[in-house]
């Protein structure tokens, strides 16, 4: 009694602070019985409420202030569980089909870009696929192209909307928009030969019934026929798939509106060229079956939506590195040029031997030659090299450490084809190396001495066999293997490197692949030559200039 006449004050604070609901209420609802020592006297009494955060300000009411924190404490309300505080990052609703709202999302896009206008023009649909959708602007042109019939045509709202719904494209992702805005419709696997297929089924069923209508087995035949059907249609799966004459549309209106290429319009022969050149790089970097068809697969494990984007940012051409580059196709045209001597656009064995100042051996080149009908391409010659073959080598012979490259060695070196690289079949090819290092007047390296070397870089899973798969954990060093085999010069410049010319070079070239290092260096030196000699008399083949008469897929 005495003490709480002597400390009204700070009794009535107390009562203040439980009527206020601080800290020092407890869960029954009335005041504890504090002695002027105890801690949580001492606390209330010395301390006030921790100091609040300059970056962010809680209100008493918050969950975080310090009285909610203890009422929380004390309650028996659940924490939240980890899980419910990780953000969602699956969407399965973007993979199913847009109901009619979207279609009338899209139609209420167009219809507000338009502003009262009938349909669209080839600018103003363009920009709309831009703005709204992120569509580049080279596809926008071939979709254009694609649903208006020509370039000065029309597209309505509703057209556009129809396509869009169908394809589910309203909350697709960028890259497959792009991707079904160039396929055509019925670019479907194999749908022709699937047709065929089951026609020819139905046939044999047919006839099948009609040897065993008065068998007693008549039934059995028929639930086998079915059941053969039926396999045959599951065992068929329909892909959709991007062809030749997609991208040549695509090229196209790359060569038509890009400014960077607007030069070409002078030299019509050579805009086909080209655009073959380009769509057969495609092909190489982005085709990992190695067939004539893209599938969305391709396209979404590549870097080609962000080489259309870069046309829409660049206006010279040149500096879209990434399948575009008309300095990256004037090296490989002329390369092909020098090597056709009798200029009937087809290198031979002999004419490929002269590639690089003769720095291929013959062995390698006749496995070149040998190999030519594992792979699907048009207008192929046999014992012939035509100019999208030699795209492929070119490709595979200056970076060797790409995929494309790695697989397009190892199946030349692979001499029988059991997907390892043996002993025996790295001295197949290294024999030749080594007369030719002793011809002219070389080191020679033992083989035995190169196989550890080999050994080192590599790091086999299994020493003294080479899979490919090994060869792709280590891209840099295995393209020194190839080199070793059958390519005398980067062999030697490689024994022979001077460190501070390495170093120079790694400043220069930055960021540069060694495809991208070797066209700058042979433009650069094939531009010298042409200001020479102004007469150097490079041609285009001769198969019709180009028009939008004459399409450009026509050219296969």
């Amino acid at each position: 009694l005495q003490w709480l006449s002597e400390n009204q004050d700070i009794v009535s604070t107390l009562v203040d602070d439980i009527q206020a609901g601080r800290p020092l209420r407890n869960p029954g609802g009335t005041c504890q019985t504090l002695s002027p020592f105890s801690p949580l006297s001492a606390n209330a009494i010395f301390s006030s409420t921790p100091p609040l955060s300059p970056s962010k300000s809680r209100s008493p009411s918050t969950p975080l202030s310090p009285h909610r924190r203890s009422l929380t404490t004390s309650s028996n309300l659940k924490k939240p569980s980890p899980i419910s505080l990780i953000p969602q990052f699956y969407f399965p609703a973007r993979t199913a089909a847009p109901a009619n709202p979207s279609e009338s999302e899209v139609q209420r896009k167009a219809e507000v870009h338009l502003n009262g206008r009938v349909a669209f023009g080839q600018r103003d649909f363009v920009e709309f696929l831009q703005e709204s959708y992120d569509v580049p602007s080279m596809v926008g042109f071939t979709l254009f192209r694609r649903l208006a019939g020509s370039d000065e045509g029309s597209v309505s709202s509703a057209v556009l909307s129809a396509f869009w719904t169908s394809r589910q494209l309203e909350t697709a992702s960028p890259i497959q928009r792009v991707f079904e805005c160039l396929r055509n419709e019925g670019n479907e696997g194999d749908d022709a030969n699937a047709k065929d297929d089951n026609s020819e089924m139905d046939a044999k069923s047919s006839n099948s019934n009609k040897k065993d209508s008065n068998s007693k087995n008549s039934d059995e035949f028929d639930n086998k026929a079915k059941d053969t059907k039926l396999s045959l249609l599951f065992k068929r799966r329909v892909t959709p798939t991007i062809g030749f004459d997609d991208l040549c549309l695509l090229m196209e209106q790359v060569l038509a509106q890009h400014p960077g290429l607007a030069f070409l319009q002078e030299t019509a022969e050579f805009q086909r060229k080209y655009a073959e050149t380009v769509i057969y790089r495609i092909f190489y970097s982005l085709s990992k079956s190695g067939s004539s068809r893209l599938t969305l697969r391709d396209l979404r494990k590549s870097d080609f939506l962000e080489a259309l984007y870069a046309l829409d940012r660049e206006d010279d051409i040149n500096k879209v590195l990434k399948y575009f580059s008309y300095e990256h196709f004037y090296v490989i045209y002329c390369k092909f040029w020098e090597l056709d001597t009798d200029h009937d656009f087809l290198i031979s064995r002999d004419d490929l031997a002269h590639y690089g100042q003769c720095s291929l051996s013959f062995r390698i080149i006749e496995r070149i030659f040998e190999l030519q009908s594992s792979r699907p391409v048009a207008n192929a010659v046999a014992g012939k090299m035509n100019y999208e073959e030699f795209i492929w080598f070119i490709l595979s012979e200056e970076d060797k450490a790409t995929e494309p490259a790695l697989e397009y060695w190892f199946a030349c070196i692979d001499l029988d084809g059991d997907g390892v690289l043996r002993s025996s079949e790295l001295w197949y090819f290294y024999q030749e190396q080594q007369q030719r290092l002793e011809t002219t007047h070389h080191e020679v390296v033992q083989f035995g001495d190169l196989v550890c070397q080999l050994h080192d870089m590599l790091n086999p899973k299994k020493e003294g066999h080479y899979t490919l798969a090994d060869l792709k954990r280590t891209k840099r060093q295995s393209g020194l293997l190839f080199n070793a085999l059958f390519n005398l010069p980067k062999f030697v410049g490689f024994e022979n490197r001077d460190p501070f010319q390495v170093r120079a070079e790694a400043t220069e070239f930055a960021g540069l692949t060694d495809w991208e290092k070797f066209a700058k260096i042979e433009y650069f030196r094939l531009a010298s030559e042409d200001d020479q000699d102004d007469g150097g008399g490079i041609e285009a083949e001769d198969s019709g200039m180009w028009s939008a008469d004459t399409p450009m897929a026509d050219m296969r």
